[in-house]
């Protein structure tokens, strides 16, 4: 029986965005690199552009594959169970192209979308800063509108993914004056998105942060010294951003995306681990093993689901996959330690980076306690 329009499509999409065993391989190789070195690898993320992985956010319209939340959190799960780093990166490339195709303005869309889709342009979100919040309700960097008509940058971002390797980035700036709002969780009244190019010399990367997990994500800081953007570059409207970000959540595309694939790969860590020392024949194994699937597979339900959107509050349901899927994989990777036993428990063991890498999934935006408080805050409406 013939697939339908539907169906078409959708095989269209998975061949476009389908990781090839060699890419995977790469991806595998440089995790191992980065995780020792701390520093982002500059050739497998060409070799990401290339893969064409990078089009999965873009409308087809644009050049891109179309791809739906669905295929971006397939995708970024995908690139996860290999290299958790580089699944990060791509996860906020797909966040900032997306928000292009939703608030962007035409030619904002026909300048930078074909660019985003083809890998010419790597997109990364500057929106964390010291001092802000997990909230980002008290933004010291600033936006201020020139005489003639550019507008002024100016402050310092915090645990920007992608610092340096970035080609545009996706700033948030304060650019009216905060007022109170007991009723906003997430942003503030007066704050504003801009699109920042990589090359404009007012912004600075640093990537002097040494982190225990995603050593390869290229997080550190951003600095931004009377940078320069026109008022062109404005993405959406004026003091709109926390509208903006309430539908990166709508969305339905998820960290947990980036926390279920970390999951994946340490549950095959250990079942390599057990059939090669021939320890299935014990039951107690055995059952070990499928309570650690059981697990997987919840925080993998969730994150489809979410992706696809059904629920009757798909923002709510895509903060509870974040949640638990980000729980559930550092609780994976430490039963999965305790079967290792000593065997894990040395320096150069993939389990450890796995740990640390799904420990850091729980502190990305939103935090998971600020996630809590999305969800606890939508009960009282």
């Amino acid at each position: 029986m013939p697939g339908t329009v539907s169906d078409v499509r959708m095989r269209d999409i998975r061949m476009r965005t389908e990781i090839t065993p060699a890419l995977r391989a790469r991806l595998r190789e440089s995790a191992e690199q980065t995780a020792l070195s701390g520093a982002p690898d500059h050739e497998v993320l060409a070799e990401l552009r290339a893969s064409g992985l990078l089009a999965t956010a873009v409308p087809a319209g644009y050049g891109g594959a179309g791809g739906d939340a669905r295929e971006i959190n397939r995708v970024v799960e995908e690139i996860a169970t290999v290299n958790p780093s580089v699944a990060i990166i791509a996860f906020q490339h797909f966040a900032v192209s997306a928000r292009i195709a939703e608030w962007g303005t035409e030619e904002q869309k026909r300048e930078l979308l074909p660019r985003l889709a083809d890998g010419t342009y790597l997109a990364a979100s500057a929106w964390s800063e010291t001092g802000a919040g997990a909230a980002k309700q008290k933004l010291s960097s600033t936006g201020t509108r020139r005489p003639d008509g550019t507008w002024a940058l100016h402050g310092a971002k915090s645990f920007t993914t992608g610092a340096s390797v970035a080609d545009i980035y996706l700033v948030l700036v304060q650019t009216e004056e905060p007022e109170a709002d007991t009723a906003r969780v997430y942003g503030s009244v007066g704050q504003t998105f801009f699109l920042v190019m990589g090359d404009n010399p007012g912004l600075v990367p640093d990537l002097s942060l040494d982190l225990v997990g995603m050593r390869g994500s290229a997080t550190g800081f951003v600095s931004l010294v009377d940078c320069v953007v026109r008022e062109t570059d404005m993405l959406g409207p004026e003091g709109r951003a926390p509208e903006i970000i309430a539908g990166v959540r709508e969305s339905g595309a998820t960290l947990g995306a980036v926390a279920v694939g970390t999951a994946r790969a340490a549950f095959d860590l250990v079942v390599d681990h057990v059939e090669r020392r021939g320890l299935l024949e014990k039951a107690t194994v055995r059952h070990r093993l499928v309570g650690l699937a059981t697990r997987l597979e919840s925080a993998r339900a969730i994150v489809e689901r979410a992706g696809a959107r059904t629920s009757e509050a798909p923002g709510l349901t895509t903060l509870h996959s974040k949640l638990h899927a980000s729980t559930e994989a550092e609780e994976i990777c430490l039963e999965v330690a305790r079967m290792l036993s000593s065997a894990g428990y040395v320096t150069g063991s993939r389990l450890n980076r796995l740990l640390a890498d799904a420990r850091a999934v729980a502190l990305m935006g939103p935090t998971n306690d600020l996630a809590r408080e999305l969800v606890a805050v939508s009960w009282q409406n």
